[in-house]
């Protein structure tokens, strides 16, 4: 079984596979000075209902934007499972190119998304990935990474409305019944839902435009399937591309 790891700025979700399938996955929240103690009583109590012990894991794979914590969380696998271990960045074989000015700058979630949709979907391909940042990695015919947009992600978005702004209320993640506002609430829900929709198909339109009518587009994050019925340009959402990607990875690279 291998260990799937992914620390994003908001969520680390977890994920075990077996045989090639993910069986399991979860999402933690992501807390800023967790040690490696308190993530292992968490891993150990999501592994225990499922009859999936230490010596079941014969390999770990993570990827992380955390910095700090990857390291915390790293040492704390390291200690307890004997296991190899990879770690995603750009300097592994990917099994695509990365062509962007600088490769290290790519998050190793967006380098897993771009691996796991370039495998299901070919290219040109464009992966919408709803979290801190609504992100958009967009790969070519040929496997080539050839760049992104990034943009406020809808969480990130009320809550800053909300610090920022003394008489905007926080607001739950839903789409309001009309387009046009009838309270504060609702207002601020249409700007945030209908008009994140509104950012994602022109983005996607003018996308297509220029890599060609065959791009396929996908999305995943956790808010994705929320959005979904709503896009007129996204064929199909991948909840857990992130750990199918960080499979794959393994997979290619821990024998080298």
């Amino acid at each position: 079984m291998l260990l799937l790891i992914d620390i994003g700025n908001t969520n680390i979700t977890l994920g075990v596979s077996a045989d090639g399938d993910l069986t399991h996955d979860w999402r933690l929240s992501c807390r800023a000075g967790m040690t490696g103690d308190e993530f292992w009583v968490m891993l150990s109590s999501l592994l225990a209902p499922e009859n999936i012990t230490v010596a079941d894991i014969d390999g770990i794979a993570m990827s992380s934007v955390v910095p700090g914590l990857s390291t915390v969380i790293e040492s704390a696998v390291y200690r307890r499972l004997n296991a190899p271990f990879v770690n995603v960045t750009s300097k592994l074989d990917l099994g695509i190119t990365v062509d962007y000015e600088k490769p290290e700058d790519v998050g190793a979630d967006r380098l897993c998304n771009a691996v796991a949709g370039f495998q299901r979907y070919g290219g040109p391909l464009v992966i919408v990935d709803f979290g801190t940042a609504t992100t958009f990695d967009i790969l070519s015919s040929t496997g080539q990474y050839l760049g992104g947009i990034i943009a406020p992600g809808p969480e990130t978005t009320t809550k800053v409305l909300h610090a920022a702004a003394a008489m905007l209320p926080a607001v739950k993640l839903e789409f309001p019944p009309t387009l046009v506002g009838r309270t504060t609430e609702t207002s601020i829900q249409s700007g945030l839902m209908f008009g994140g929709v509104a950012m994602v198909d022109g983005l996607n339109r003018q996308l297509t435009a220029e890599l060609g009518n065959d791009t396929r587009i996908i999305a995943t994050g956790g808010l994705a399937s929320l959005f979904l019925p709503h896009f007129n340009t996204v064929e199909a959402v991948e909840p857990n591309l992130t750990l199918i990607g960080l499979q794959l990875i393994f997979e290619r690279c821990a024998a080298r």
